[in-house]
């Protein structure tokens, strides 16, 4: 193993049966211990002095580790805030390419959880105002007051440092167990950790203090469900006058699985107080500010997805890009994030990828929104993230390659795409158009060095006409890395881009006519 530079621990553990839980996997909640530790010795590496967990960014479980195996965990300090302890910090050296990456994620990690509490007020404001069918009443809901837990623990010497606070570690794993036991009263199947929505420590606590633990069940998403949990630690004299001081909080979003290893769906909550709906619009406003602090810090790297053209199988491939739309439209498990006037925006998580579907209420007819949104030339006129749109070649009446330009974004070299757009009528049958847009790799139209090369992997347009004057434009698209930032920071809270692109969209359809369209096909 190399060896650590300097700011940087390397922590190895073998999985013993006591780190394990009952299914013979490392507990969250040892691992989580073992990860605050790690933390704490780099911090101490680089300060010179002894430090204190403050709080925890989002903490993803990708994979699961079982007993007999050997974990390495890597801590490395990437940046110093000043402003975040009492003593002044030296700088960080960096030496690497991946050094400076670090270094300025650790900066964007900080601008969101400076903004963050800003940023959930006026993401529960808005999820207040959902057309959310939990207010209808529906078969299977129920309520979280059975999923109240509550816990006491003692705080002994061996949970201590050697100033006798308690480890941040240690209250962390302590959380979990409680969560978890909350998680398993909704549902008939085994609770496993997905992921932690910042740890935030308040306060110390110190040997011989009780901490009382209490967790409740906020909110449940399709396959997930949030746990809150609240700390508050007693001293003798406030456990005898029960008052407390409150010195963490969290929120733990678990899955199950069934004996078959399949994820179960957990039941609708129905919130029946004025408290149960201040935590269910809470869990709205934190899953989306989760989702979009994952992708908007993840630094996920371009892997091109795109197939090459071949104009001697160009019917094959235009159908494929049509059957790749259709079947991104019919997965199940879009959950609504946010709804404004004639726009609501859905996203699906799948593992690691990111789906987004838009949908809009246009006073036009379905016609008339195909023969717009279908011509990529005109895109430009009403998306501000496209620059130009020409089309390079005609494949057939219904399918057109576009090379695409788009604007320097952040101080970085410019996008640009090479698309297949294949455009579908509707049977007699049927009032839904469909326009699929992906990415081809054209030799006629190769990378330049004036721009980032990008890629749509699966997008397209859905047109339902509702009635003959008006239809519903739902746009679709599985998210690449290139655009994770643009999407993530719309769902996190801090950008409307997203919603003023729908809504230019829309005022593009309902100011055009019949009279004046020029159609090309």
């Amino acid at each position: 193993m190399e060896r650590p530079a300097a700011g940087e621990v390397h922590m190895s553990q073998a999985i013993q049966p006591a780190h394990a839980n009952s299914r013979g996997e490392l507990s969250a909640g040892q691992l989580l211990k073992w990860i605050d530790a790690t933390a704490c010795l780099a911090a101490e590496k680089h300060a010179g002095v002894s430090c204190v967990t403050a709080s925890v960014d989002d903490i993803q479980f990708e994979e699961t580790a079982r007993v007999g195996q050997v974990i390495t965990i890597k801590a490395k300090v990437t940046r110093a805030f000043s402003t975040s302890m009492e003593i002044h910090l030296k700088p960080v050296t960096l030496l690497t390419e991946q050094d400076h990456v670090e270094h300025n994620l650790a900066s964007e990690r900080r601008k969101v959880r400076l903004q963050h509490e800003d940023t959930f007020q006026n993401l529960v404001k808005e999820s207040g105002k959902f057309d959310d069918p939990v207010c209808d009443e529906e078969d299977g809901m129920v309520s979280t007051r059975g999923t109240s837990v509550q816990s006491i623990e003692l705080v002994l010497p061996p949970h201590a440092n050697h100033h006798g606070n308690t480890f941040g570690g240690q209250i962390m794993a302590w959380m979990e167990t409680v969560a978890t036991i909350s998680a398993s009263r909704l549902c008939r199947a085994h609770p496993l950790l997905k992921s932690v929505d910042m740890f935030k420590f308040r306060g110390p606590s110190t040997v011989g203090d009780r901490l009382v633990f209490n967790a409740i069940v906020n909110n449940t998403f399709q396959t997930c469900v949030e746990v809150g949990v609240r700390v508050e630690a007693f001293d003798c004299q406030e456990w005898a006058e029960g008052r407390g001081r409150h010195i963490n909080s969290a929120f733990l979003i678990y899955n199950a699985v069934n004996h078959k290893e399949e994820l179960v769906t957990f039941p609708r909550v129905k919130p029946m107080s004025k408290d149960d709906f201040r935590r269910y619009h809470g869990a709205i406003a934190r899953k989306r500010i989760r989702l979009g602090r994952k992708y908007v810090i993840s630094h996920k790297e371009e892997v091109p997805l795109c197939i090459r053209w071949d104009g001697s199988d160009q019917a094959s491939l235009s159908e494929d890009n049509v059957e790749a739309f259709k079947k991104l439209v019919a997965k199940s498990g879009w959950e609504v994030t946010s709804a404004v006037e004639k726009i609501k925006i859905y996203t699906l998580e799948e593992r690691d990828i990111l789906s987004v579907w838009v949908e809009k209420h246009v006073e036009k007819p379905a016609h008339l929104a195909y023969h717009l949104l279908s011509d990529f030339t005109k895109r430009p006129l009403w998306d501000p993230h496209y620059v130009s749109c020409e089309v390079v070649d005609c494949v057939s009446e219904d399918d057109q390659i576009y090379y695409i330009t788009c604007p320097r974004a952040n101080g970085t070299k410019p996008k640009d795409l090479v698309v297949l757009v294949s455009r579908r009528r509707p049977p007699k049958d049927s009032d839904t158009y469909m326009v699929a847009v992906k990415s081809v790799i054209l030799p006629s139209v190769p990378p330049s060095p004036q721009y980032i090369r990008s890629e749509i992997i699966c997008a397209g347009f859905l047109i339902h006409a509702t009635d003959s004057s008006s239809c519903t434009v739902s746009y679709f698209n599985q998210i690449s890395a290139s655009i994770l930032p643009y999407f993530a920071g719309n769902l996190g809270g801090w950008s409307k881009s997203i919603e003023e692109t729908a809504a230019s969209c829309i005022q593009f359809i309902e100011n055009a006519t019949d009279d004046g369209l020029i159609s090309i096909f």
